[in-house]
């Protein structure tokens, strides 16, 4: 099929170049220059595993290609939308102004039966107001259809090619049929296909994002019990988390969530519920999102408990992206606490295998290493706060030393308690005891 991607950031670049790996034929528009002379030159702008050789190869086949010429989607049978909605800089609603430039961009160049797919996550009720609009801008009658993506960064590749479930919105038989026929091998693995009203549709994403930021929330709120009565967090949750009802998926506690999906998206969905008038999720997501904020202070009161002062002492701060094969510092904690020590006079230096270049941007005020050995030798304290297979593989008696003052916080309940203490560290967590 012909397919046309609008917006080619994270979300449509993996979706373009997936699809093309499936055999359809993929123009990707998008208006930096920059990023689409990378993409057509096969080099990724961000960092996915999997991403860069599903690129270098679609890109090889000729099925797939990079623009910023509008006119290149005229002969596309399917349109996604798939730019960005941030949270406005003044309130917690979502900043829509690229899905706006997007559709008025596209209008004229539509095929007369070219099928127009919102990917975007958005509040209900964008799809009927981008629906008027393109009609409108084009002159002719265009039926929006609302297919919420569901991708986890780290996990993209596999998350498009075979997503837990696929859902659309639409009452457009045409569209519909349209769909099936795209997603012809991903229905061919027996995954679900939902088709929805759309609003419902729209509904569904924001629903389940907040649904896991609660999860996260709710599990940080319980570990501050555990501090409080000596109990052991990842134990309760591996217990609770046997509950078919319940699951172990999002019961982490730690640090708390970030990135560019759950915090925004959820304040967006606040947003929304006040202009709606619905009080209840309102009061429900506010608390989520203030108990996720909490965990950060916690870790930085942490660390002045153990260090007295924290003014002049080296901190070595492990992680700067908001999750592990990711180099993504979009409302990170990590790189947050980071920064929350430094604007307290600490010495932070912070090491990430993926993600410096993005946290140098953010705040170039920060002490950033690229040597392990560098960031933990004579400091005072290390906070372990994204968990990267390379943390945890740490050797703790080889880090013992380097070090005079073995302190360590672990900030997301993953390493081995007893391996670190054997070696000599003193380490805490977050509601964890052993």
């Amino acid at each position: 099929m012909q397919i046309a991607v609008v917006g080619c950031g994270y979300l449509g670049a993996v979706l373009s170049a997936v699809l093309a790996e499936q055999g359809n034929s993929v123009i990707g528009l998008d208006v930096d220059d920059m990023r689409v002379s990378q993409l057509n030159s096969g080099i990724a702008p961000f960092y996915e595993p999997e991403f860069d050789s599903v690129l270098q190869q679609s890109i090889s086949s000729g099925r797939l290609s990079f623009t910023t010429n509008a006119e290149k989607i005229s002969d596309a049978e399917i349109v996604f939308i798939c730019v960005g909605t941030p949270q406005s800089q003044n309130t917690n609603a979502a900043d829509l102004s690229q899905l706006w430039a997007a559709a008025d961009a596209i209008a004229p160049h539509l095929a007369p039966n070219a099928i127009v797919v919102g990917r975007s996550t958005v509040p209900v009720g964008t799809a009927a107001k981008l629906e008027s609009r393109i009609n409108k801008k084009s002159g002719r009658k265009y039926s929006i259809v609302w297919n919420p993506e569901f991708l986890r960064e780290g996990l993209a590749i596999g998350d498009t090619r075979t997503p837990d479930r696929i859902v659309i919105g639409t009452n457009n038989d045409f569209a519909e049929n349209k769909l099936r026929e795209l997603y012809a091998p991903q229905l061919a693995k027996q995954i679900p296909m939902l088709v929805l009203d759309v609003p419902t549709a729209e509904l569904v994403k924001v629903s389940a994002n907040a649904f896991l930021a609660t999860k996260i929330s709710f599990i940080n709120a319980i570990a501050e019990v555990a501090d409080l009565t000596g109990a052991d967090i990842v134990q309760l949750a591996d217990a609770i988390g046997l509950d078919s009802r319940i699951g172990r998926k999002f019961l982490a506690a730690g640090v708390g969530f970030g990135g560019g999906c759950l915090p925004k998206d959820i304040r967006a969905f606040i947003a929304s519920s006040n202009e709606l008038g619905s009080e209840s999720i309102n009061r429900l997501l506010s608390e989520v999102d203030q108990i996720n904020l909490g965990q950060r202070d916690r870790v930085v009161n942490l660390a002045r408990e153990i260090l007295g002062e924290v003014k002049g002492k080296k901190i070595a701060v492990l992680g700067a992206a908001f999750k592990p094969n990711s180099d993504d510092v979009r409302d990170s904690p990590a790189l947050e606490v980071a920064h929350m020590l430094h604007r307290l006079s600490a010495l932070v230096f912070v090491h990430d295998p993926k993600a410096l270049i993005n946290a140098r941007a953010k705040f170039p005020d920060l002490n950033y290493q690229t040597d392990l050995n560098q960031v933990f030798k004579d400091c005072d304290l290390v906070l372990h706060l994204t968990e990267w297979q390379q943390y945890r593989d740490l050797d703790p008696d080889q880090l013992r030393t380097l070090v005079d003052k073995p302190f360590i916080i672990d900030g997301r309940n993953v390493l081995d308690f007893a391996a670190w203490r054997n070696a000599g560290w003193q380490i805490t967590g977050l509601g964890k005891r052993d």
